[in-house]
């Protein structure tokens, strides 16, 4: 089942991947220019309010360095892993159900538990290439367009903050696939619940709201402190990996005892 999963996901896996990797590829292109003319890149973002540009997660202090530029976009790359991440755990349940093929997996001579968890190692496997795919694309891209040395321990940890996010809102997803009986269409409450929680996360920031940190997966990861500090934060750091486990576990609970229907 675990490598049905895969190869059921195989194409989209290899669409999200070059959507990250040509997001990546696009951005570090414009860096030479960017880090070229600093000094008028930072005027013009002077004339924009405060709260916009941190809301749209800008640092006007570190933009053109490389480690500040790619935070900057980052943001972005994390919001496209999180719909991937949220489809996939909101459609590994779920699709059995759309397609009429739940009935069908639970006569086999496999417990649920064994079925949840070849999914849930499926997503997983899925999220992991995706970032591999992606992390290495994005230090030859960074090594082919830096002018200057940077940390790399803090680049690393800022790309491996994407599979972090994703792997929170997998978990998410697999809960909410466990909770609703029937799910007509995976895209929109992918959409909906990444973008509600992508404007709170703008919101807050354009605020200066800490509060709002504990509402929304993508403030769980402070890029300007992981550039600085090359670490995260351990009290946010904690909190995804228990939201991811108490999404996992309730999600697993209520699959486990849930009724199942097709028609």
């Amino acid at each position: 089942m675990f490598l049905h999963e895969l190869r059921e996901n195989r194409r989209p896996m290899i669409i999200w991947t070059f959507s990250l990797v040509a997001v990546t590829v696009l951005f570090f292109s414009m860096y030479p220019s960017i880090e070229k003319d600093g000094d008028q890149f930072i005027k013009v973002l002077q004339n924009y309010p405060e709260g916009v540009l941190k809301a749209l997660g800008v640092q006007i202090n570190s933009i053109t360095s490389l480690l500040g530029f790619y935070c900057y976009f980052f943001l972005y790359i994390m919001l496209c892993g999180a719909i991937q991440a949220m489809n996939l755990g909101t459609g590994i349940l779920s699709k059995e159900v759309s397609g009429k093929t739940a009935e069908f997996i639970l006569t086999k001579p496999v417990t649920r538990v064994k079925i949840m968890i070849s999914k849930l190692f499926a997503v997983l496997a899925i999220l992991v290439i995706t970032n591999l795919v992606f992390v290495a694309v994005s230090y030859m891209m960074a090594k082919a367009v830096a002018v200057e040395d940077f940390d790399m321990s803090a680049f690393f940890l800022i790309s491996a903050a994407n599979l972090f996010v994703q792997l929170i809102f997998a978990a998410l997803g697999f809960f909410v696939s466990a909770l609703f009986t029937k799910i007509r269409s995976v895209l929109p409450v992918s959409l909906g619940t990444v973008f509600a929680f992508f404007i709170i996360s703008m919101f807050g920031s354009a605020i200066g709201d800490e509060a709002s940190r504990y509402l929304t997966p993508f403030k769980y990861v402070d890029l300007p402190y992981i550039m600085k500090h090359s670490a995260y934060e351990p009290l946010y750091l904690g909190m995804g990996a228990a939201l991811i486990a108490v999404a996992v576990g309730a999600g697993c609970l209520l699959f486990v005892k849930k009724d199942i229907h097709t028609v």
